[in-house]
């Protein structure tokens, strides 16, 4: 089975997550999707974050690191990754954490996704339309954002 590679990022505001609701898969999600060859998983959330939702984010656990050798630059680290199926093919996921820079640019790409909302922790817990799956992303998402404000 053909198997692609993918991004996802939880992005932040304040106490809010942003999930999108998918055209295709009609399902709330992380914004995301596939890596471009010879894209690297950071240019690939930045990419589909503006094409999908008009915003500009900061990955949060970027290495800080000095930058030696022929180390080029330092990438993100996924605070999970998975792989799961989409029906003909499997992704392999990389998921971030995320802030949004700028919030109130928020405008949505009609051609792929339905709507976009910001969401509570309890909002996303209590949601009928929020996938168990995505829930339990959510919940540690939350748990690596509040982590990112405590240092």
């Amino acid at each position: 089975m053909k198997t692609d590679l993918t991004v996802g990022t939880y992005i932040f505001h304040e106490e809010k997550v942003l999930l999108i609701l998918h055209k295709k898969l009609k399902l709330w999600l992380p914004v995301g999707g596939h890596i471009e060859q010879d894209e690297t998983p950071d240019d690939a959330v930045h990419r589909e974050v503006n094409e999908e939702v008009n915003l500009e984010i900061a990955l949060i656990s970027t290495p800080t690191f000095e930058v030696i050798g022929n180390v080029i630059t330092h990438l993100a680290i996924p605070f999970y990754v998975n792989v799961h199926n989409v029906g003909d093919h499997n992704h392999v996921g990389f998921f971030y954490v995320s802030a949004a820079t700028d919030p109130y640019n928020l405008s949505i790409n009609k051609d792929e996704i339905l709507d976009a909302t910001w969401f509570t922790k309890e909002e996303v817990e209590k949601s009928q339309d929020v996938s168990d799956e995505v829930k339990v992303l959510c919940k540690n998402a939350f748990q690596e954002w509040d982590s990112y404000h405590k240092r």
